[in-house]
């Protein structure tokens, strides 16, 4: 597994800086386009909630992306974290095919 030396960024910060600053636009705002709570978004900005699949669906029509980008963007920084954060996942070994076999 190909290991990233630099964290990815986490969409929140994208979400934050990318669009809602230069748009002038408030979390309360925001979370009123998109049909979800303050709270929600404001979890999401502040890399304590996730992009969900639904999520994803919102952002892409509101910042004319795609999904994917957004759920590419989650995917990257939480297989970072993961990697980064526990040791644990690298003691796992590789499942034999004999015994798949028995």
């Amino acid at each position: 597994m190909k290991k990233m030396k630099r964290q990815p960024t986490h969409p929140g910060n994208i979400i934050k800086q990318d669009y809602l600053i230069p748009l002038s636009i408030t979390i309360k705002d925001m979370a009123l386009v998109l049909g979800v709570s303050r709270k929600t978004l404001s979890k999401i900005i502040n890399k304590k909630g996730s992009i969900t699949p639904d999520m994803a669906l919102r952002l892409s029509r509101a910042f004319e992306t795609t999904p994917e980008l957004w759920l590419n963007l989650q995917k990257n920084y939480d297989l970072w974290q993961a990697q980064h954060v526990s040791n644990a996942w690298q003691t796992v070994k590789p499942v034999s095919l004999q015994l798949l076999n028995y």
